[in-house]
């Protein structure tokens, strides 16, 4: 029997609650300001899915997305760049506050879920999907299945060193999670951001305007970021050989990146024809919670 699906983006700054009805359409969305703290994030999702549910006058099934994951060895969530996550038995805690079972998982593995169900990656058996944001994240979808591996790591991309590093990008920026040279600290946006800017930025979004304006500082880091990023890509698809290859967040809005990569490619994939879809997302920054929403089958 066709159900009602509800979706939960959590994240730092923001959680969004998104409701699918049995044909797969939208029927409710809400966003607020996260709470600060773990027992305040608990009750706010708590209090969103109830009013989601007494306006839609159903009861559906519940699942979050979440900035880490849980893990297979403790139960608790490991990973989450929003350390108040870290720890904590969340989709334990959270199925005990709505009396059924959640289904929690990586945003990024929502975000590709989306994707490859009925988005930009639609119709592709292989889908690697990208998170460049304010970190940089991965998820893989095959045969529309998601791929999380026995230690729930699978697509970490962003957690490995920089392929190939020139004499300058040697020994590495430190990374948050106590290694250094990781990918995502030249990658992400705060790392484009502090490449043209310095230690203190933090924002990348106009460097492209930037550059169309004759900025010759934004320019290059631009284009130093791009070829970083086909190192990395060039990575993944050495390893999975993707059909497809969909980019997320915020530096995903960066038009040149779709025009640069596949030339970028082919320097570094162990092939003769490199000829890998790299995809703008369908769903924009809604991907993550109808990800969420689709780790429950419609039926």
């Amino acid at each position: 029997m066709a159900r009602h699906r509800i979706g939960i983006d959590l994240g730092g700054t923001k959680i969004e609650i998104l409701a699918l009805g049995p044909d797969g359409r939208e029927t409710h969305r809400q966003r607020i300001a996260t709470p600060p703290g773990y027992p305040a994030t608990l009750d706010a999702i708590a209090t969103l899915v109830a009013e989601a549910e007494a306006r839609l006058g159903v009861t559906a099934t519940v699942g979050v997305g979440i900035p880490g994951v849980i893990s297979p060895a403790t139960g608790r969530v490991k990973n989450a760049n929003s350390i108040a996550l870290n720890g904590h038995a969340f989709d334990q805690d959270l199925s005990a506050r709505l009396g059924r079972e959640v289904r929690v998982d990586n945003d990024a593995n929502c975000f590709t879920l989306s994707e490859a169900a009925d988005g930009a990656g639609a119709g592709y058996r292989l889908v690697f999907g990208v998170i460049l944001g304010t970190g940089c994240g991965g998820g893989i979808v095959f045969g529309g299945q998601l791929h999380r591996g026995p230690h729930r790591i699978a697509a970490e991309w962003g957690h490995n060193p920089l392929p190939w590093p020139g004499i300058d990008e040697v020994p590495g920026n430190a990374c948050w999670c106590g290694q250094t040279g990781c990918l995502e600290t030249y990658v992400s946006g705060p790392a484009l951001a502090r490449d043209c800017d310095g230690p203190g930025a933090h924002d990348a979004s106009q460097l492209p305007a930037r550059a169309a304006a004759g900025d010759r500082r934004a320019q290059e880091a631009l284009d130093r970021h791009a070829e970083r990023l086909a190192r990395g890509l060039a990575q993944v698809i050495n390893l999975l050989d993707p059909d497809a290859i969909v980019l997320g967040g915020g530096l995903s809005n960066m038009d040149h990146l779709y025009a640069a990569l596949p030339a970028l490619l082919s320097r570094h994939v162990f092939s003769d024809v490199v000829s890998t879809p790299i995809l703008r997302n369908q769903h924009g920054d809604s991907s993550g919670v109808r990800g969420a929403a689709w780790l429950w089958p419609a039926d």
